[in-house]
């Protein structure tokens, strides 16, 4: 099968990988967001899929939008008979959609119908589902509304962070892609409507959304801080700094010297570990980040930082 790959970030790659490596499919060019600047020094740098592309010199498109005049015409000149979308970031015009023999067809991080939308497994999380998956579906002009190919299953282990479950998730739904692909060309998948039932949303996560709501009970907050690690990351803040928190290492039961409960964002420190009250039990803080600074120990931090009987905002 003769496909155009689009995808950008690195949870894309293991697709793009699969497809290269199998001899069911010549990848004849790739479709990825433009360079961007990363790093302190602000230097350009290819998305995860382009330097894939690039290690085997595929052909890189890198346009803002796919309305370019120039692009549209490059992509029906190659004549794709498929486009798998894996997480690309640009929204396709309709124009564009029956180009390619198939269609556009898009590997999404949950069993749809729920959760369309950016951040699925974030999303999933958060919510404290215990199963999610992944689905493949044609393109259309809705948002995740397409017809189903395929689906996979994947449990949500009370530890993943969205990168654990994002990661596993990548490598089993390549290979779900790859299957739907096949499938379509031999004629043995036909697409099936997403049921009217259990539709939900999972929008894209601005930083504003990663901020720690103390007065949460702590299962919650855990869910949400594991939701966005490592992206965006979850913060709080003390003083006049934004402090960043990695998951939690567990939930426990305090109480301070004078025999009371901490306060929901109350801290309490020992040699050794920090404590953070919430809604309903304390938690052990594993790892923090102060402005500037790595992640690092909790404990190590408050050593220097000296944040006990200070409250979390």
């Amino acid at each position: 099968m003769r496909v155009i790959f689009a995808g950008t970030p690195e949870p894309a790659v293991p697709s793009l990988q699969k497809l290269i490596d199998s001899p069911d499919f010549d990848v004849v060019a790739v479709l990825t967001r433009p360079d961007a600047r990363v790093g302190r020094g602000r230097s350009l740098r290819r998305s995860p899929v382009g330097e894939l592309a690039d290690e085997y010199g595929i052909e890189v498109l890198t346009p803002t939008t796919l309305k370019d005049d120039a692009v549209v015409a490059r992509i029906t000149e190659l004549a794709p008979e498929a486009i798998p979308v894996v997480a690309y970031g640009n929204l396709v015009p309709k124009n564009l959609l029956d180009v390619p023999t198939h269609g556009w067809i898009n590997l999404h991080f949950s069993l749809l119908p729920a959760w369309r939308g950016a951040a699925p497994v974030q999303a999933a999380i958060a919510a404290g589902d215990d199963i999610t998956g992944a689905s493949t579906f044609r393109i259309e002009e809705g948002l995740d509304t397409g017809p189903v190919l395929g689906t996979i299953t994947e449990r949500i282990a009370p530890t993943d962070t969205a990168d654990d479950l994002l990661g596993r998730l990548a490598v089993t739904g390549a290979e779900l892609l790859a299957a739907s692909l096949t499938g379509l060309a031999a004629g043995a998948i036909r697409p099936e409507p997403q049921p009217t039932e259990g539709i939900s949303h999972a929008a894209k996560i601005e930083v504003e959304d990663a901020q720690i709501n103390w007065q949460l009970p702590a299962h919650v907050i855990d869910r949400q801080v594991r939701a966005h690690t490592p992206a965006p990351g979850a913060w709080s803040v003390l003083g006049e700094q934004r402090i960043k928190v990695g998951p939690f290492a567990r939930v426990v039961d305090v109480v301070l010297p004078d025999d009371r409960q901490l306060a929901p964002g109350e801290i309490f420190t020992t040699k050794k570990a920090v404590f953070v009250g919430t809604g309903s039990d304390a938690v052990q803080l594993e790892q923090v980040q102060a402005p500037g600074k790595r992640m690092m120990n909790a404990a190590d931090w408050a050593r220097g930082a000296n944040p006990a009987g200070e409250v979390f905002s």
